[in-house]
């Protein structure tokens, strides 16, 4: 991995590997290259991951901020603004390296399209930074269409210990073609609402969600949710929409429709600027929400949450 130019504004490789022993060698090689070089580290991967490197780090663990991927980025649009943008942005004035595994075996079909879509959009959040973020890639356990994916959301793939500029790299494409349709449950209860249905909208998803066994703190991430979304719908996106809530494997699924059309590919992922007026409503959504998908067009927007019971 010492072929990566640290004077590179932005490095954004895939690491496919197949056992727990080339995982262990190849990141923390990366991380000693970063501390070595006095780059602030961080890793974000799944526990029995973290503890590999941490292990593999020994007292070098020490220096290098740990975290657990399974519970920072449970839902995959929180990582750019949580997990990446926080601690670049804590370093300002200094090139970072991070390791950054949001995709691992046991992510469902439905968690996965909003995965592909953060991994293609780490190119835009961080387009001239002084970053390099790493993103491995279990080739053993992971499907083929998965592996394909990684090849277009990173510019480089480090694979057989070479590493090698991806032919197919198109990050733009995998945030277009998982900008999926999105179709409501067809037994989903549904409340229309205006500027003067909003207080009504969000006890309609209160007490919906309380009826699928939601309680406590999880029906106030609920009606924050809410609030935030058809505010934003009144606000940008033609003045009215309507919610849809049921249950569906085990979670509590909302959804909020407009007319409204979402510009910004980073929108809920990209933290506002300082004084920045609006720009947090969607940013909100995903940090209280387990799961945030969103379809965006010139017919209208849909931003889905998801809540575990």
């Amino acid at each position: 991995m010492s072929s990566m130019a640290l004077n590179e504004a932005f490095a954004h490789p895939a690491l496919f590997y197949r056992t727990g022993q080339e995982y262990a060698e190849r990141t923390v090689s990366f991380v000693r290259e970063g501390l070595a070089a006095g780059e602030p580290v961080a890793v974000a991967v799944p526990g029995p991951n973290l503890a590999l490197i941490r292990s593999g780090l020994g007292a070098d663990a020490e220096d290098v901020l740990l975290l657990d991927m399974t519970e920072a980025g449970r839902n995959p649009g929180r990582i750019i603004p949580g997990v990446l943008r926080a601690f670049a942005d804590s370093h300002p004035r200094e090139r970072v390296r991070i390791i950054g595994e949001p995709i691992w075996a046991g992510r469902s079909p439905v968690e996965y399209p909003a995965c592909a879509q953060h991994e293609a959009l780490i190119n835009a959040a961080f387009e001239g930074r002084a970053a390099t973020i790493l993103c491995p890639y279990d080739e053993s356990r992971l499907d083929a269409e998965v592996l394909a994916d990684a090849r277009i959301t990173h510019p480089t793939v480090i694979a057989d210990g070479r590493e090698q500029p991806s032919e197919v790299y198109d990050w733009q494409a995998v945030v277009s073609r998982y900008n999926e349709v999105l179709v409501p449950a067809a037994d989903a209860a549904v409340f229309p609402f205006g500027a003067e249905e909003l207080p009504e909208a969000r006890h309609f998803a209160v007490g919906r969600a309380g009826g699928l066994g939601v309680t406590g703190q999880r029906l106030q991430d609920v009606e924050l949710a809410v609030a935030e979304l058809t505010t934003n719908s009144v606000i940008h996106g033609g003045g009215r929409g309507t919610v849809h809530i049921w249950a569906e494997a085990g979670q509590v699924v909302c959804e909020v429709r407009d007319r409204g059309q979402l510009a910004d590919p980073l929108a809920g992922r990209r933290p506002p600027a300082r004084g920045q007026i609006g720009g947090r409503g969607l940013m909100l959504v995903n940090y209280v929400a387990d799961l945030v998908r969103v379809h965006t067009s010139d017919k209208g927007t849909v931003v889905r949450f998801y809540l575990n019971n």
